[in-house]
């Protein structure tokens, strides 16, 4: 490509990259609610910021929790700490939004050579702040940063650095990416890609523009793998097919089209399990077609790794964790309209719609030229309008007013700073500050820190 044209291009692309990221942020931020962006939520108030403030920063960040690493989290409780503890919750809350917008610019590049249209990747790359139960447990807090990071994954492995500069970057984002998540070494295979030559690629120096992300990434592969022998303290689950399959199709092919969980599991009580398997079996239709019809072994990789990561970490879910563990294939109507979101679901929804959008880029001919006309061809484009309209019309169904599980919890800003005058009158002692779904002690010191 000649220099004099490539520059330009990548200024493009990189400020495209800044106004996803900065959009899928904000995105992120609207979603939640003001509840939740002021109330810390599970670990980030309670294990994280214990073992924060017991063993500091040096002392926590590659320390492994419930069997794995959780460098970015651990990253965003240090932020909070740092600056005034009153607006812990809010810091947060808002570094984690930015964390997943990078995330989404992030996709928006990596997955240019398998969905070349901008419209079509950029819903793509959207899919972590727009897929409806998002809301629910996993955006806006560090806990749950690492469903983010697993999307990310297959798009980071199989990148193909076009320059050295790229190959120094991709391997730096591998860093917290695979730090973050054991899962991630799932799309290990997808490495393939990575060393896969263009067309136009002879010398053997360009395929060696892979390694640097390939050495990170088999390096904190295996920093994860020590850190999944030490001990784990959740109780694995138990995996029975039958409520595996009745749960994926409630929590998953219902999340990712409504947040209304409860809603979905009375029609499937009243109307039976068919409403829901139709729906899927269009959905594995579509990809499968996608497959067929994709233009190149890398868009057809990717499409199969996305839609098959869907069932598998739902699974692997339910095998690592009992409280994931559900009955739904024997609940009656009135137990699965009671149902609500599953931060285990999110991640398998995503990829779900994630496998949607790229068999679209394919039907709709975005991913190759236009072939020789005909009705086939017609109903393919249609078909892959049509599977963009439904992604899209569940993205804008569920934005505003999606539930979350912080929702009535107090503010914890409002908590502290109420505190601060019974700490005033003995500074040695600690006071309790709620937070979803906990409460914690806090001691005076912090919450006198920055008066």
């Amino acid at each position: 490509m000649n220099a004099s044209r490539s520059i330009p291009r990548r200024l493009g692309l990189a400020v495209a990259a800044l106004l996803v990221g900065l959009a899928a942020a904000a995105t992120a931020w609207v979603r939640l609610g003001a509840d939740a962006r002021q109330t810390a939520w599970g670990e980030d108030g309670g294990f994280f910021l214990t073992e924060r403030l017991q063993y500091g920063v040096d002392g926590t960040l590659l320390r492994p929790y419930a069997g794995y690493l959780h460098l970015l989290p651990r990253l965003v409780v240090d932020l909070g700490v740092a600056r005034p503890i009153d607006q812990y919750a809010l810091t947060v809350s808002a570094a984690c939004c930015l964390i997943v917008g990078a995330a989404c610019a992030a996709v928006f590049v990596l997955a240019r050579e398998v969905v070349p249209a901008w419209p079509l990747r950029l819903l793509l790359a959207a899919v972590p702040v727009v897929l409806p139960i998002a809301p629910w447990e996993v955006l806006g807090n560090a806990a749950n940063l690492h469903w983010t990071m697993l999307f990310l994954a297959p798009w980071l492995f199989a990148f193909r650095p076009r320059s050295w500069w790229s190959a120094v970057l991709v391997a730096v984002v591998a860093v917290p990416v695979v730090l973050t998540e054991l899962q991630t070494v799932l799309f290990l295979p997808l490495l393939v890609l990575a060393w896969w030559p263009r067309g136009d690629e002879r010398r053997l120096l360009d395929r060696l523009r892979a390694l640097p992300q390939t050495v990170v990434v088999l390096a904190c592969s295996t920093a994860q793998a020590v850190a999944a022998t030490t001990p784990r303290d959740s109780d694995r689950g138990h995996l029975v097919a039958a409520d595996a399959t009745a749960g994926y199709l409630l929590k998953v092919v219902g999340g990712a089209w409504t947040d209304a969980i409860g809603a979905v599991g009375r029609v499937a009580g009243s109307s039976g399990w068919v409403v829901l398997a139709v729906p899927l079996a269009v959905a594995v239709l579509v990809v499968v077609t996608g497959i067929v019809c994709a233009p190149t072994w890398r868009v057809r990789v990717l499409l199969a790794a996305t839609a098959l990561a869907s069932p598998v970490v739902w699974c692997a879910a339910l095998v690592a964790n009992r409280s994931a563990d559900g009955v739904w294939a024997h609940m009656d109507t009135a137990g699965l309209a009671a149902e609500t979101a599953s931060r285990y679901a999110t991640s398998a929804a995503a990829f779900l719609t994630a496998a949607l959008v790229v068999a679209a880029s394919v039907l709709v001919g975005a991913s190759r030229p236009a072939r020789s006309g005909g009705t086939a061809r017609l109903f393919r484009i249609g078909s892959g309008w049509v599977v963009v309209a439904v992604v899209v019309a569940a993205a804008v169904g569920s934005f505003a007013g999606s539930p979350t599980t912080r929702d009535g919890t107090p503010s914890w800003q409002g908590q502290v700073l109420a505190a601060r005058s019974t700490c005033e009158e003995d500074p040695g002692r600690t006071v309790t500050i709620r937070f979803a779904p906990w409460d914690r002690e806090l001691p005076c010191s912090l919450v006198l820190r920055d008066r």
